[in-house]
C-alpha cells in the first residue's frame, strides 16, 4: 500500500506545484464572472445560451480529445490547448465590450476538454492506483489554500466596482495562467502509455479512433459499475456548471449579498476545507471511497437547498451553506475523481475519457440554457436545479456501490479493440 512517505511521481508532482498559478486567479474571477457579464450588457438568457454554446464546443472537443491527445502526446496537447482555452479566453473576457467578444471567449474556452483529457492522463498514468486519491487530495489542498487569496478580489471589487475590478482579475488570470502553462510544460514528461499511443496513432487512420469510441461505448454498457460512476461524474459536472454560472449571481442579485462580503466567502470556504483536511485527510482511504463521496455530495445537496430557501439579506444561511459546501467538496471531490480513474484501464484511458467527457457535455449542455431561462423566470430556481443534479449524483453513487459488489470494475484494452 502507498504511504504518505512514498514520493509522488514527477508528473503529478509538477501539476500540483504549478496548480496555484491557475487556481488562485480562477477562484478570484469566478466569484464575480456572471455578475460582471450581466452588468457589462448580457442578459441572463444571453449568458445561459453562451454557457450552452461553451458546453457544446466542449462536447465536440471532448469527442476528439482522445485522438488529439494520443496523436500529439499528453504533454504537447496540454501545452497548446491550454494556451488557447485559458490564456486567450481570459484575455478576451478581460477586454470584451460586446456579445461577440464574450462569445469568442466562451468558444475558445470550450476547447479545454482536450487539455483536460491530457492533464488527467499525465496525473494518473505512471501513477499507482493507491497513489491517485493522494494526488487528488493534494490538488484539493492547493485549492483550499488558494481560497485564502479571494478576499483580495473582494477588496478590489469594492474599490473599483464589479466591471472594472473583474476585468483586472481576468488580466491577472491571463498573466498567471500563461506563466503556469510555461512552468508546468518544462517540468512534465511524456508518459510511457503516451509514447506508446503516439507511435500507434501515427500508423492508424483517424477513423480508427471512431471504432475505438464505439467499442468503448459498447464495453461501458456492459460494465454497470463504471456506467453508474460515469453517471455520478456527469451529474457532478452539471451541478458545478449551474453553481458556477448562476448561484453566485443568485446570491448577489436575489439574496442581496454585498460584493465585498461575497469576496470573503472563498476564504471562509478555504478555512473550513483546511480544518476538514487536517481532521479527516488521514482517514481518506480508497476502501471507503464510496462512503466519503456520498457524504460529501449529501453535504453539498443540503447547502444548495439551504440557499434556495434563504430569505434576502440574511447572512447566516449563506455562511452555513458556504461551510457545508466546503466540507462536502473536501469529502467528495478526491473520490469522485479517483473512483472513476481507477475504474478505467490505463492503456485505454484517453479513449474512455473522451467518451466520459462527451457524456458529460451531452447531459450538461442544455443545463446552461435551461438554468438561464429558469433564472430569468425566478432566480431561486437556479439552486433548486443544482440540488436536483446533486440528488441524481447520490442515486448514481449508491447504484455504483451496489453494482461494484456484484462485478469487477475496469475495461481492458481487448474490450476496446475495434
Amino acid at each position: 500500500m502507498t504511504t504518505l512517505k512514498t514520493p509522488m511521481p514527477q508528473n503529478p508532482r509538477t501539476c500540483v506545484i504549478a496548480e496555484p498559478l491557475f487556481v488562485i486567479p480562477y477562484n478570484m474571477y469566478t466569484t464575480y464572472a456572471s455578475v460582471y457579464m450581466l452588468q457589462a450588457g448580457l442578459t441572463s438568457v444571453d449568458l445561459g445560451w453562451l454557457t450552452t454554446m461553451n458546453l457544446v464546443v466542449q462536447m465536440l472537443s471532448a469527442l476528439v480529445s482522445g485522438y488529439v491527445t494520443d496523436r500529439m502526446g499528453r504533454k504537447k496537447a496540454l501545452w497548446v490547448v491550454d494556451l488557447v482555452s485559458w490564456s486567450c479566453a481570459t484575455l478576451l473576457w478581460a477586454v470584451s465590450h460586446s456579445w461577440w467578444g464574450f462569445a469568442l471567449a466562451f468558444f475558445l474556452n470550450g476547447f479545454q476538454r482536450i487539455s483536460t483529457t491530457a492533464w488527467y492522463c499525465l496525473l494518473t498514468e505512471d501513477t499507482s492506483a493507491n497513489m491517485r486519491s493522494r494526488v487528488f487530495t493534494a490538488l484539493q489542498v492547493v485549492a483550499t489554500v488558494a481560497g485564502f487569496f479571494s478576499p483580495i478580489a473582494g477588496w478590489l471589487i469594492h474599490r473599483t466596482g464589479v466591471v472594472l475590478g473583474t476585468r483586472l482579475l481576468y488580466l491577472y488570470a491571463f498573466a498567471s495562467m500563461t506563466a503556469m502553462i510555461a512552468i508546468r510544460h518544462r517540468g512534465l514528461r511524456e508518459t510511457n502509455i503516451g509514447l506508446m499511443r503516439m507511435a500507434e496513432t501515427r500508423r492508424l487512420h483517424p477513423r480508427h479512433e471512431w471504432h475505438r469510441i464505439r467499442a468503448a461505448i459498447k464495453a461501458l454498457s456492459r460494465n454497470r459499475t463504471l456506467m453508474w460512476l460515469f453517471g455520478v461524474y456527469v451529474m457532478w459536472n452539471v451541478q458545478i456548471s449551474i453553481r458556477t454560472t448562476f448561484v453566485t449571481a443568485y446570491q448577489m442579485d436575489a439574496l442581496h449579498i454585498p460584493p465585498s462580503f461575497m469576496g470573503l466567502l472563498p476564504a471562509l470556504s478555504s478555512l473550513v476545507m483546511a480544518v476538514c483536511l487536517a481532521t479527516f485527510a488521514r482517514r481518506f482511504q480508497d476502501d471507503h471511497g464510496y462512503h466519503w463521496m456520498q457524504a460529501g455530495i449529501g453535504l453539498l445537496t443540503a447547502a444548495t437547498i439551504l440557499l434556495a430557501i434563504s430569505a434576502p439579506r440574511t447572512f447566516a444561511p449563506t455562511i452555513i451553506a458556504t461551510a457545508l459546501s466546503a466540507a462536502g467538496t473536501v469529502f467528495a471531490n478526491p473520490f469522485v475523481e479517483s473512483l472513476v480513474a481507477n475504474a478505467m484501464d490505463d492503456a485505454e484511458r484517453s479513449t474512455m475519457l473522451a467518451v466520459l467527457n462527451v457524456l458529460i457535455l451531452l447531459s450538461s449542455s442544455p443545463s446552461g440554457a435551461i438554468a438561464g431561462y429558469l433564472y430569468a423566470w425566478n432566480p431561486r430556481l437556479a439552486p433548486v436545479f443544482a440540488a436536483l443534479a446533486l440528488v441524481a449524483s447520490l442515486v448514481c453513487g449508491e447504484a455504483a456501490r451496489r453494482a461494484r459488489r456484484r462485478m469487477p470494475t475496469g475495461l481492458s484494452s481487448q474490450d476496446l479493440a475495434p
